[in-house]
């Protein structure tokens, strides 16, 4: 079965400029998120769909495949399922071959592995899952204060009930998106437009590796814990 990584890396970042390209432990996001994916035993093209010179250069040097993004999907109001859905249609003219299993990496997610990449692949081919993500667990208590949330607003807890407080081992994990990988059938996903359908299945991953960047000070993170977290 041809299983793609597509990795999105549009060029227009605001939070962060240039930030697929900012390095992270001396090696660009992007090549990151490349390695990992040609690290993974059961990935047989890794492909990064861009708009921007700097991040296809990167790329082709971390030994990507590059399908240029068409400008209306590079801002930052084009959603990831349609630079997906565009990269498929790429793909398949180019090699005149169908993708069975696609595999969504976020070059936001530095340390990422191939076991993961590879673990999420085989919850669609080895288990069965029409669609798969790495996901934390977590026993976190969620508190939401509404939208005018400020003096005088009245807190609210969103998963438990806030006069009953179980001890952390008796209460049952929820899990939160990494946002690192995700996989899913190619049909599947054609059909329903969307990265979640039918059977969806879970892969727990390290809480220490989900970082995920988007501000400035997420990168700084990444950058100190690198010499720890690569090693």
């Amino acid at each position: 079965m041809n299983v793609t990584a597509v990795i999105p890396a549009r060029g227009g970042s605001k939070g962060i400029p240039g930030k697929n390209v900012a390095e992270v432990g001396g090696v660009p996001l992007v090549a990151r998120a490349v390695r990992a994916c040609l690290g993974a035993a059961h990935v047989t093209r890794v492909v990064v769909s861009t708009d921007d010179g700097a991040i296809a250069a990167a790329a082709r040097a971390a030994g990507a495949e590059v399908v240029d993004r068409p400008a209306e999907l590079g801002s930052d109001r084009a959603s990831s399922e349609s630079a997906l859905l565009h990269a498929l249609d790429s793909l398949e003219e180019r090699h005149g071959e169908a993708v069975g299993v696609l595999v969504f990496v976020q070059c936001t997610s530095p340390f990422l592995t191939s076991e993961e990449v590879d673990e999420t692949v085989l919850a669609v081919v080895r288990d069965g899952a029409d669609s798969a993500f790495t996901a934390v667990p977590s026993h976190g208590f969620l508190w939401t204060a509404g939208p005018d949330a400020g003096p005088g607003h009245h807190a609210r807890g969103v998963n438990h009930d806030s006069a009953f407080r179980p001890r952390r081992q008796d209460r049952t994990p929820e899990y939160l998106e990494s946002g690192a990988v995700y996989a899913m059938r190619a049909d599947g996903f054609r059909r329903h437009g969307h990265r979640f359908f039918g059977r969806i299945q879970l892969v727990p991953t390290a809480p220490e590796r989900a970082i995920e960047i988007d501000e400035p000070g997420d990168l700084d993170r990444a950058r100190a814990l690198a010499p720890l977290l690569d090693s």
